[in-house]
């Protein structure tokens, strides 16, 4: 197989950032993809409509003339009231809500400290239709940064579900075999996005030949037991995992740093990526449902019509893509080969 066509595909789950790094990365984002859901979590975070309004005003400033359509989130805090859900849920293009644990990962210090204290929040939600998006991980000291996913599902989604037997859950970024086990026995109220880079490396990519910072990202990489289990859950054809990059940029010189921000940016080439883990797996005829059917499918959105080809045909990932002020984004799979290419 030479050439691939599939419906355009969306990202359930990116960080377009603000500034001049979204008039540098939205671009590539919708060079590939027909929406994305969009994350919140800027300073300060995108917590009202109104600033969600705003927010999508400068993503499409920043795309230009490109049709790609922003699906905006808010953030949830503690003081997330039940009438702004009810303007979220009114408006047209707020489509979820988006849990941080507190200090969970980028940007995230003003996330929810007790989910509990979002009750009114979540009951409106379930109500309206309205996804939660979780970041799974519990941020408590006493617990081990690999084991944070694991304990999230037992300490707070299982409670969660039990108050909140109908809320839409997206659990975004699994990297576990426990979470496939336990979006595979939840009902269909429970979706999950999978990233290419837990699909594609294990712990030890951190540590090949010496600190990779450029590597790490949170929630952090697994053992090489759960990346099998995200191969079989991505590449299976079930209608409850669908892709979501977590592509997230951050600047060379905030990545190689005595305290390294967490995050991989895969935007230039996620959809690429993405089909040559699947051509690994002998799974391609199982890719345009993990990227183009079923996120629309849980979201209860119209798919695309579109169709994008891609086309085998090896091309070298640039070792980095220059930012303003001298600065440059260092981007996953920098200076590696890619088999498969976009071509319209």
């Amino acid at each position: 197989m030479n050439q691939l066509q599939i419906t355009c595909p969306d990202d359930w789950h990116v960080h377009l950032r603000d500034g001049e790094m979204l008039r540098q990365v939205a671009p590539y984002t919708a060079r590939q993809f027909a929406r994305a859901i969009v994350m919140p979590n800027l300073q300060p975070p995108v917590t009202t409509v109104r600033q969600a309004v705003e927010y999508v005003d400068r993503i499409v400033a920043a795309v230009g003339d490109s049709p790609f359509e922003p699906l905006m989130t808010l953030y949830l805090t503690d003081d997330t009231s039940a009438e702004e859900i009810i303007l979220a849920h009114k408006s047209c293009f707020v489509k979820a809500v988006k849990l941080y644990p507190a200090g969970a990962t980028t940007n995230s210090s003003a996330g929810v400290s007790d989910i509990r204290k979002c009750d009114a929040a979540l009951a409106a939600m379930q109500e309206l239709g309205l996804p939660l998006l979780v970041h799974g991980e519990v941020t408590a000291a006493e617990v081990d940064v690999f084991d944070r996913e694991a304990v999230f599902i037992q300490q707070v989604l299982m409670p969660l579900m039990n108050r909140f037997p109908k809320l839409k859950i997206v659990f975004e970024h699994i990297t576990t075999a426990d979470a496939v086990e336990f979006v595979l026995n939840t009902g269909l109220n429970i979706g999950a996005t999978i990233t290419p880079h837990h699909l594609l490396w294990n712990r030890n990519a951190m540590f090949k030949g010496g600190l990779r910072p450029h590597h790490y990202c949170l929630p952090v990489l697994k053992r090489e037991q759960h990346r099998q289990a995200l191969l079989y859950a991505a590449t299976s054809g079930h209608r409850k995992f669908f892709l979501g990059t977590d592509s997230a940029p951050h600047n060379r010189s905030s990545k190689e740093s005595g305290c390294g921000c967490a995050g991989i940016f895969s935007a230039h080439a996620a959809i690429e990526i993405y089909a040559t883990i699947f051509e690994q797996q002998n799974a391609l005829d199982k890719l345009e449902a993990f990227a183009s059917f079923n996120g629309p499918d849980f979201y209860g959105l119209n798919r695309n019509t579109d169709i994008i080809t891609l086309e085998k045909s090896p091309w070298v990932v640039p070792e980095s893509y220059p930012l303003a002020d001298g600065e440059s984004l260092i981007p996953m799979l920098a200076g590696e080969t890619i088999n498969w290419k976009l071509i319209k």
